[in-house]
């Protein structure tokens, strides 16, 4: 099969391989094509799965004749991927890189340089959090955000789900951001009002549901100032997410409260916002609710813009569903416990928090590269559909300002991959389709000792080699 039918099967199967942008990746020579054997991959000894043990999956037993995306290609060697990035690996940018490469067919191991050494992993953590998401929520679950009646007739109370991404307006059915909208869920709220006679209420707030701090201890207090998180909450306008250089709500729930007391007074309804918390009843009766997108498709988004507040909410939430605690530390825990329990050995994992801006928290390569090609095998539906929304290098995304380099112009359109970037930190984790048609999962994880600019060209090289070698 060649390499184009592969693409496009890949992207309708969903299996093609995945991409993402750290938050902070705010910035944005032809290869040779002469043997390289002869310059050696001095950061470890390479180690490989013999291609001749392999075996591909068999076609259907429905008789079609179709077989598994990317499985027509060649299959490269141990040999052949240590020579082909052989230059790349032994850029001082990337020196000490830990590097995993599987098959993305059979999931078999290809060449792993120091796999098994912990290195930080930035943002490309966000891709553990994704499984354990996946793993906690029902297929087509989302997140409802409702208003009850009160304690007292003139109380009704606001109760967050989890959906920090609610329009101030009518939401779109079609969105992620704004899927939910205040609007709706007011005329559902002042209708159930007038119908019970009243013009007037006090509102209140139960955040209670998965809550904990709105930053890690170990980030950097400018994280928040500078928008490259906004504060964890349970409740959220998507209008007012933070952004780098634009940070988000410093009080993200108590600006949905006022957003939705001004849409009540709107329709009629005059409402004053009581700022003590409050506990609903539930047995209360519900005057009113909106639902967000699904949340694989929420965690889609995370992913692709790489949104640090978006990712800790969900992981949060996952672990609260799952009876866990909601600390920081705990959900990074919990998220390692989620991983293991899919088969995946997390020797090395340890998570501080769940979105990767923590530069305490370490996981070998192999780990990354395990479940990026558990997406790829389509074993996991949820998992696999909320990857296929990532970023595309060269085209997407806050990919779409990297693999510009005439050195890594190659990999554009065919290396999917999460990044990550923290300071003296560099990694990519992600998927890429060769010159032969064989899909390939990678994860790389190096120091940045020369800054971040090199690191990441010297990255890009590593996917865009992969795309134009069989390395047989």
């Amino acid at each position: 099969m060649r390499r184009g039918t592969v693409v496009a099967v890949v992207a309708l199967l969903g299996l093609a391989g995945y991409a993402g942008a750290d938050v902070l990746d705010l910035a944005p020579g032809v290869l040779t094509m002469a043997p390289l054997a002869s310059v050696p991959v001095t950061t470890a000894t390479p180690t490989a799965t013999p291609s001749a043990t392999l075996t591909l999956p068999s076609r259907a037993p429905s008789g079609m004749p179709v077989g598994p995306a990317g499985a027509d290609g060649g299959l490269p060697s141990a040999a052949g991927l240590g020579a082909a990035l052989g230059p790349v690996l032994a850029d001082r940018a990337i020196a000490g890189a830990s590097l995993a490469i599987r098959d993305g067919v059979t999931g078999a191991h290809l060449l792993d340089v120091a796999a098994d050494s912990p290195r930080t992993p930035a943002s490309t953590a966000k891709l553990l959090t994704a499984l354990a998401v996946d793993a906690t929520f029902p297929a087509g679950s989302d997140l409802v955000t409702s208003v009850v009646q009160g304690s007292a007739p003139d109380r009704i109370v606001l109760v967050a789900g989890g959906d920090s991404l609610l329009a101030p307006g009518a939401g779109d059915p079609h969105a992620v951001v704004g899927h939910a909208g205040l609007a709706d869920l007011a005329d559902a709220v002042a209708d159930a009002l007038r119908g019970q006679g009243r013009t007037s209420a006090v509102l209140q707030v139960d955040a209670a549901y998965a809550s904990g701090p709105v930053a890690a201890a170990s980030w950097p207090s400018s994280f928040l100032g500078t928008g490259i998180t906004g504060p964890v909450a349970t409740l959220g306008l998507g209008s007012h997410r933070a952004l780098p250089d634009h940070p988000g709500s410093a009080d993200p729930i108590g600006e949905v409260a006022a957003t939705l007391a001004a849409r009540l007074g709107e329709r009629g309804i005059s409402t004053s916002v009581d700022p003590a918390p409050v506990r609903a009843d539930p047995a209360a009766v519900r005057l009113g609710e909106v639902r967000s997108a699904p949340v694989e498709e929420v965690l889609g988004l995370a992913l692709r813009e790489s949104d640090n507040g978006l990712t800790e909410t969900l992981a949060r939430l996952a672990a609260a569903r799952a009876g866990k605690p909601t600390d920081f530390p705990a959900v990074g825990a919990f998220v390692r416990e989620r991983v293991a329990a899919a088969g995946i050995d997390v020797t090395g994992v340890s998570l501080v928090d769940a979105s990767g801006l923590s530069d305490t928290s370490t996981m070998p390569a192999r780990v990354l590269a395990d479940v990026v090609a558990l997406a790829a095998s389509g074993r996991r539906p949820g998992l696999s559909a909320a990857f296929e929304s990532l970023p595309i290098a060269g085209l997407t995304g806050t990919l779409a300002d990297r693999f510009a380099d005439p050195a890594a112009a190659a990999g554009v359109g065919l290396v999917r991959a999460k990044t990550g970037t923290l300071t003296g930190v560099n990694s990519l984790a992600g998927t890429v389709v060769t010159a032969e048609g064989r899909l390939l999962v990678f994860a790389v994880l190096a120091p940045g000792p020369t800054g971040t600019a090199p690191a990441r060209l010297a990255l890009d090289r590593i996917g865009a080699t992969l795309a134009t070698c069989g390395c047989r």
